[in-house]
């Protein structure tokens, strides 16, 4: 993906918003083994560019695959359903729009698929097993078909009841772990649903105000695939018990930006079924505060400058709830205030 590195190390706030949405997409393909075409690629560095609108690029890449002569040239036959559904993440995670409810997961499927699948933003209907390399050849047993939606129903009235602001961030980070991983071996769609739920996790955690190193979906996205798996199997005649330790890894690098080493190898059960240590004694001693404020001090890291105002419009909080958390962690020697009130800025002190 070094063709888009250029926008992110250099290029304006725009283009490297629009180039880190591409890896994205473009990296969360690995999940089912597909790579983009080159005109693929050109294409989306012409939107990072501004030369093309996010629907310019889905029109040139309906036209470009309409064409037999093209079709002839393409290598393996789910090239184009690589370009199509990478344009359409990039396009989904540029959205300001979310909705918490598991109609906007079907919803995030069906765009994604449409037109690729034909069964695109529609519960499966049937029961499901797949054979893992991570597991040795079994297999996680999933939601039966019949229960599909009142199991996400289910699951998502359990996390929107979840009072994640009286959680430091390591017990909330478990708690949304377990709740990915749940809606995940729920498994409502027959294909495409890793994809899915990935980028509903990425539209989700932006909402607690994040700014999410989205590279680590680009670089490790077998890997979250591979830690779902893992968090929802269990085979105690093999002393193998269901685990998350391996999705916190990845979201602690995705979240707080530690840089925990993430390899497929250490997932498999014959190598990892003793070596899943609690983390939650972590160096960083940062998760002992709330999501909110991890949150505010990542935002005010890359911008000592930041008004109370646009911190409170960055992290989804009143202005009045910024005014008491920043006094607070100032108290704590988290955070300090050079230059005084009017033309100062702020240091982060961890």
């Amino acid at each position: 993906m070094s063709e888009f590195d250029k926008y992110i190390r250099q290029g304006e706030p725009d283009s490297r918003e629009k180039a880190r949405a591409w890896q994205t997409a473009i990296g969360l393909q690995d999940v089912d083994g597909l790579k983009p075409s080159e005109y693929l690629l050109q294409t989306a560095s012409r939107h990072i560019e501004g030369d093309i609108t996010i629907n310019e690029v889905k029109q040139l890449i309906d036209n470009y695959y309409q064409s037999k002569t093209n079709r002839k040239d393409i290598e393996n036959e789910r090239t184009e359903e690589a370009d199509k559904v990478s344009a359409r993440i990039t396009e989904i995670l540029s959205e300001k729009s979310f909705s918490f409810t598991p109609d906007y997961l079907i919803l995030i499927h069906r765009r994604l698929f449409e037109g690729l699948y034909k069964f695109a933003g529609r519960l499966r209907d049937y029961d499901i097993t797949k054979k893992e390399w991570v597991l040795g050849g079994d297999t996680v047993l999933y939601a039966n078909h019949e229960l599909i939606r009142q199991t996400l129903d289910y699951d998502f009235g359990q996390e929107k009841g979840t009072d994640y602001p009286s959680l430091d961030a390591g017990r909330a980070l478990k708690h949304i772990c377990k709740f990915i991983s749940d809606i995940w071996q729920v498994h409502p769609f027959g294909e495409g649903h890793t994809r899915t739920t990935a980028v509903f996790t990425m539209k989700y955690l932006h909402t607690f105000g994040f700014t999410l190193d989205n590279s680590v979906f680009q670089k490790h996205s077998w890997y979250f695939r591979n830690a779902l798996v893992r968090a929802n199997y269990s085979n105690y005649a093999k002393g193998i018990s269901a685990t998350t330790y391996f999705l916190e890894l990845f979201f602690r690098n995705l979240l707080f930006g530690e840089k925990n080493e993430l390899h497929n190898r250490a997932l498999h059960i014959e190598a990892s079924h003793s070596a899943t240590t609690d983390i939650s004694k972590s160096q960083n001693d940062t998760l002992n505060n709330s999501l909110d404020e991890i949150a505010l001090l990542k935002f005010l890291k890359s911008n000592p400058e930041a008004t109370q105002n646009e911190i409170a419009a960055h992290i989804g909080k009143s202005l009045r709830t910024i005014k008491r958390m920043t006094p607070a962690l100032i108290e704590r020697g988290l955070l300090e205030r050079e230059n005084g009130k009017r033309n100062g800025r702020w240091v982060v002190k961890i």
